[in-house]
């Protein structure tokens, strides 16, 4: 696998993360089936493509860079969907995390 295909897997990946972490709010506990199917398999299509992706990238920046993309937007949808407050102080930090997850894409090697 190219470089470049390994960071659009690590994107997709990022993505699914934010999938089943928004989707852990609706499964109540796993004790609804349907938010807990779709986000179980969120869940291992993620971790699937984080592993491929880290076949060619280093570890250590594959990961901290697809935990950036759940945490950037589980919290951005949160905000959106969930009415999670988005405080000046919380919009600050987000962007700062979107920060480092680009610092980190453009100084991997």
């Amino acid at each position: 696998m190219s470089t470049g295909f390994a960071w659009i897997i690590l994107s997709i990946a990022g993505l699914l993360e934010v999938c089943w972490a928004i989707g852990l709010k609706y499964t109540e506990g796993f004790t609804k089936i349907g938010p807990s199917i779709f986000t179980i398999v969120c869940l291992a299509l993620s971790m699937f493509l984080l592993a491929k992706a880290a076949q060619v990238l280093p570890i250590g920046t594959a990961y901290a860079i697809w935990v950036g993309i759940g945490a950037l937007g589980a919290s951005i949808v949160g905000i959106f969907l969930l009415k999670e407050p988005a405080t000046a102080a919380r919009i600050i930090f987000l962007l700062m995390l979107l920060v480092s997850i680009i610092g980190l894409k453009l100084s991997a090697k």
